[in-house]
């Protein structure tokens, strides 16, 4: 599922990895849950899409309108391996997906306050890998005022 305001710079997108068929009852009942509550942390009424999404793409230049924030609960191995850091940038779209791992080990092991935090720092993690993609590309895109903006106005909240 992906969500996308036409004007926003932020999108975001969640894949819940099922477990392998012959995994027991209780593994996919699990896998279930967990991907169920993750999603009420990205579209649930304190949800962070909500808060990214204010943040219009127009603020920040012209070359980038979409920020896709790709969201892997629990992948599997094989996902892991292909999976790269940042996409490349996808001129015609003028889009960049940004995949974060979503698993037991960084965020289903912690309180909620924990989870909010994990999220806000893979996030602007996520943002410094994207200041190194605008600069090599020659983008327009000012990401250290979408971090300073967001830092100011959408996760001072969380």
């Amino acid at each position: 599922m992906t969500e996308k305001n036409t004007d926003s710079i932020f999108g975001c997108f969640v894949s819940v990895t099922q477990p392998y068929p012959d995994a027991s009852q209780e593994v996919k009942d699990i896998a279930s849950e967990q991907g169920h509550l993750f999603r009420t942390y990205i579209w649930g009424e304190q949800g962070i899409c909500n808060r990214l999404k204010k943040l219009k793409h127009t603020h920040y230049g012209k070359d980038l309108e979409l920020i896709l924030f790709q969201f892997y609960v629990n992948p599997l191995l094989v996902e892991l391996q292909n999976m790269k850091e940042i996409e490349n940038y996808r001129k015609k779209e003028k889009a960049i997906g940004i995949p974060i791992i979503i698993n037991g080990e960084n965020f289903f092991s912690k309180p909620e306050e924990g989870r909010f935090d994990f999220l806000k720092e893979a996030i602007l993690q996520k943002l410094d890998l994207l200041t190194v993609v605008v600069k090599r590309k020659k983008l327009d895109t000012q990401v250290e005022q979408l971090k300073n903006d967001l830092l100011e106005n959408r996760f001072s909240e969380v």
